[in-house]
């Protein structure tokens, strides 16, 4: 009998099952290991003129000039004397640019004396629509903008926690979760569990499998009537480092349990990712009907409207030449009108390739990839970026 009748005959058991997430793990460590050696840990290359000059919102003759005439301070120069900057150095020059310029809020984006600290929900009821690339990079760009931003990872699966270099699997296996801030047992204050990031001005929250238990231990503590209900557990956590951050980025689970009501519950907007496909928008259909009788019933047990400054839908892995997704594009927006958002993330074989190595297009070194293809990656993400960047300056009473 060969191995695969022998396979059959013996059947395959939990044990089984377990020897295979051990091997895989395993395997994932010494590829993240490879990956970031020497230091084993992630690092965000420097950017050139041209992408501080586009961050800065600056031309590149005013960068050039500024180092000339010594306002700005040297950075590192290549052998053909190109400068290239340190996220840290591109906001030590928008903080000059912010003394010295005639507009300092251009250059300083962040909040204001009496804005509320934005709470965006990233959703959608199917895997596959993208919600942790969207999420990832949005965060990327934000804290490049000079925003101080702050990302929750609410799914179990933990895929975003993976994007920043952490093996959670190994490094959380006890404890230090967003579940930590969440629990009704044991509850820990929500800095307890931020991590500092290789990316300046970018926090994380990461999650792990413990975050399951949150569904089952929810419905305990509702039939209990412990206190604070799920709806508002989240939002106090929040209030502790409220002052620390202007944007909260949330990767919700693909699904509406108790984990993404808890986001809904906490957040100021929500970004709803769609594949214009008729599937995708059916599903997405059902989801936002579910959603609303839910949050409906949160209302009446929190005592209060669930209410946010913007919902937003944007349609990602958008194919511009292909028939079927461009007319499911413009049904979706004939039907929501202005709550679709212009710009479209195109499905972009340099952010999947990108996402091989665990990187953004923000991080990933350019002479790696086909210049015409990230440039078009960058442009696409860059605009839903900026695009969504006005709604939460609008929600601020800007611009």
């Amino acid at each position: 009998m060969d191995d695969r009748n022998t396979a059959f005959a013996q059947g395959v058991g939990s044990s089984d099952i377990g020897a295979f997430a051990d091997s895989l793990a395993e395997s994932l460590d010494r590829q993240m290991k490879v990956a970031f050696e020497p230091e084993e840990r992630k690092s965000l290359r420097r950017f050139s003129s041209t992408e501080v000059a586009e961050l800065l919102r600056v031309s590149t003759s005013n960068l050039r000039n500024r180092h000339k005439d010594g306002s700005f301070p040297d950075v590192h120069t290549d052998g053909r004397g190109h400068r290239f900057y340190s996220a840290e150095e591109v906001d030590d020059l928008r903080n000059i640019l912010a003394r010295t310029g005639k507009n300092a809020d251009a250059y300083r984006p962040g909040r204001q004396d009496g804005d509320r600290l934005q709470v965006i929900s990233v959703v959608n009821f199917k895997g596959g629509s993208s919600k942790t690339t969207a999420t990832i990079h949005l965060a990327h760009r934000y804290a490049l903008r000079g925003y101080r931003v702050l990302v929750l990872d609410l799914d179990p699966q933990a895929s975003l926690t993976t994007f920043f270099g952490f093996r959670p699997e190994l490094e959380f296996a006890d404890g230090g979760t967003i579940y930590d801030a969440l629990r009704y047992d044991d509850q820990v204050p929500l800095s307890e569990v931020i991590q500092k990031t290789y990316f300046h001005k970018l926090d994380m929250v990461p999650a792990g499998l413990m975050l399951s238990e949150y569904e089952t231990e929810t419905a305990n503590a509702l039939a209990r009537r412990v206190q604070p209900i799920f709806a508002e557990r989240l939002a106090l956590a929040l209030e502790e480092v409220d002052s620390d951050y202007d944007i909260v980025l949330i990767d919700c689970p693909p699904q509406l349990g108790f984990l993404t009501l808890t986001a809904l519950a906490a957040s100021t907007g929500l970004l709803v990712t769609v594949v214009p496909g008729m599937l995708d928008i059916a599903s997405m259909s059902q989801f936002l009907k579910l959603a609303s009788e839910t949050v409906k019933a949160v209302e009446e047990a929190i005592g209060r409207q669930v209410t946010w400054d913007f919902v937003k839908f944007l349609i990602t892995r958008y194919e511009p030449s292909d028939g079927p997704q461009t007319q499911m594009a413009g049904y979706l927006r004939s039907i929501l009108a202005g709550q679709v958002m212009t710009e479209p993330m195109l499905k972009s074989t340099a952010i999947s390739d990108a996402g091989m190595t665990q990187q953004t297009i923000y991080e990933v070194d350019p002479s790696q990839l086909i210049r015409k293809t990230i440039d078009r990656a960058l442009t696409s993400v860059n605009s839903v970026a900026d695009e969504l960047e006005q709604t939460i300056q609008m929600a601020w009473g800007r611009r």
